[in-house]
């Protein structure tokens, strides 16, 4: 148990007998407060109690504050405003907290917050059209970086690839097979039609259909092959994106075809299901905001009621031929997945922002607010060399593969860069600069820290220092132990980063980790005497590579959680 969570049970226990029994203690809060100076820890347990208690924060506070300075390892308890209380530790607390961190290992900041609960993470969902280029590499770590944090957190996880395999594109892409197929048979296909996907990728394709059934399709209608074509080739482009994807580290649970969808009735029951609870209609769609189009006219369709949701308009579930709209089927789909999950998560790009309402309408609609859908969109990331600008046109054939920039670069990069910021702020990928072996390199300044740490353990036994005999970290001092209050960051930092589902804030986290390493470490360039390796002072030294392993220990897990290989050296 971390020690945020030990102070935390341990105020639970204080508040017996000031606060009903049958209080919901859920909202009480202890975290590190907002300026170092008013203390260690912070407790919001007044503010948020006080009506239960029947007196005001300030009362509760007063009366509570007594209790807290006879916890063990508290120094002082502060009331600071209106009924927050301010806790002081000692140093002793600490220390205490860095012998946890190196019994406990990786295992350090692992949380049962999830409860076991099942989270269906959806996200990549290209159409399987190709091989993953640069603007799908973003949601893919996000997703995978997600469901390892939910993962750590305690969730049970699926995570699964959902492939549109029942649209129109699908049917260019068997033409554009077809193509291919004629030419592995000697054809002079010439020019890429327009139309049809002219990349180079479905030159295998069609040879492996040439070699399979001959010129049997060559001259054939093209409803004899269309269907067979669509099939093989999705299950080839399927191959070549788990292959990609696999270079990042990246594999799913789950492959869900929304033709098969689609066949097996499911959308036929959601709609059945809706319109059990009165929530779809036959009715006209509003006319288009704003100016309306001349060929505009009403029509009635199947529409599905989200403005009982929060949505802006009813949405149509069929379209005016009785086919499925997109919706309709995402509704199905959504459906399908709630069925085996308690929390649905999608990565989306950011221009499905349009859809999200609707989509979480139905899943509130259909599961009867049983489960919930969190959408995290993903702006775009600019491909830059060296300052200038990348162009990708994936319908020119002339687009960066996301196995082009592995292959360059390497996984870890790609994977720490793509969540160095939020989601919803565009990221540029400046090929000159990941790779720069410098503070402004988040990736290298990281890995750099815990490299740093494994060649300071290395030379540890050249000095003759064993680290098998117990060190005394009693002489660890106040900057070295500010580096603990800062390792003792990281459950809580793990524990919001689930829930938020923001795995950025791990990126976040580990880059300030390592910063205040470096800067611990860097003071023994000027002053021989800070320096973390000393022939002549080896019981300081064995305290401070403890605290160092502590750090490479957090490092370690931190950077697992975001897919990335910690480095033992750096070339």
């Amino acid at each position: 148990m971390s020690l945020y969570a030990r102070y935390a049970a341990l105020i639970d226990e204080a508040l017996d007998g000031l606060v009903p029994a049958d209080a919901s203690r859920k909202v009480v809060t202890v975290e590190p407060p907002r300026d170092p100076a008013h203390g260690d820890l912070a407790t919001n347990a007044a503010m948020v109690l006080s009506k239960a208690a029947g007196m005001n924060p300030r009362a509760l506070a007063e009366a509570l504050k007594p209790r807290l300075e006879a916890l063990p390892g508290v120094t002082s308890a502060e009331i600071a405003g209106p009924g927050f209380i301010n806790l002081r530790l000692a140093d002793a607390a600490w220390r205490d907290e860095l012998t946890t961190i190196l019994a406990e290992g990786e295992r350090y900041g692992l949380s049962t917050i999830g409860a076991n609960e099942r989270v269906n993470v959806e996200y990549v969902s290209a159409n399987p059209t190709g091989p993953m280029h640069m603007g799908h590499c973003r949601g893919a770590v996000v997703g995978d970086a997600l469901a390892r944090l939910l993962e750590a957190a305690g969730f049970r996880v699926t995570k699964e690839y959902y492939v549109n395999d029942a649209g129109s594109q699908v049917d260019t892409l068997a033409r554009s097979a077809h193509l291919r197929y004629r030419e592995a048979l000697g054809e002079d296909i010439g020019e890429i039609p327009e139309g049809l996907y002219p990349g180079d990728y479905l030159v295998p394709v069609g040879q492996a259909l040439a070699a399979e059934y001959g010129d049997r399709f060559v001259a054939a209608p093209e409803a004899e092959w269309l269907g067979l074509f669509k099939a093989k080739t999705v299950a080839a482009m399927i191959e070549m994106i788990k292959a990609d994807l696999a270079l990042l580290g990246i594999h799913h649970d789950l492959f869900a075809s929304e033709a098969q969808l689609q066949a097996s009735g499911k959308v036929e029951q959601a709609e059945a299901e809706l319109r059990a609870k009165g929530l779809v209609y036959e009715g006209m769609m509003e006319a288009p905001k704003g100016q309306t189009p001349d060929d505009w006219e009403p029509v009635e369709l199947t529409l599905f009621k989200s403005t009982a949701f929060g949505d802006d308009q009813d949405r149509p579930m069929k379209k005016s031929d009785g086919s499925w709209t997109y919706f309709g089927a995402d509704a199905a789909y959504h459906l399908q997945k709630a069925e085996a999950a308690d929390h649905l998560v999608n990565i989306w790009g950011a221009d499905h922002s349009g859809t999200v309402k609707r989509v979480q309408a139905a899943v509130t609609a259909l599961t009867d607010g049983r489960v919930d859908l969190d959408v995290k969109l993903v702006q775009m990331v600019k491909l830059l060399r060296g300052g200038e600008p990348i162009k990708m046109s994936k319908r020119a054939g002339n687009f960066v593969t996301l196995a082009d920039v592995v292959r360059e670069v390497g996984k870890d990069v790609v994977r720490f860069m793509m969540l160095t910021k939020r989601t919803d702020s565009m990221l540029e990928f400046d090929f000159a600069k990941v790779v720069e072996a410098s503070k402004d390199n988040p990736v290298f300044y990281v890995q750099y820290a815990h490299a740093r740490i494994a060649s300071m353990l290395r030379k540890a036994g050249e000095i003759g220092v064993s680290l098998d005999v117990p060190a005394d970290l009693d002489r660890l001092d106040g900057e070295e132990l500010a580096l603990v209050r800062t390792l003792a960051q990281y459950p809580r930092t793990l524990e919001g980063a689930a829930m938020a589902h923001e795995p950025h804030r791990i990126a976040f986290y580990l880059y300030d980790l390592a910063a205040q390493f470096h800067a611990l470490y860097n003071r023994g360039n000027d002053d021989p005497q800070r320096r973390f390796l000393r022939e002549d002072a080896k019981e300081l030294t064995r305290a401070r590579l403890e605290l160092g392993r502590g750090v490479q220990r957090i490092l370690k897990s931190g950077l697992a959680l975001m897919g990335v290989e910690a480095a033992e050296e750096m070339r």
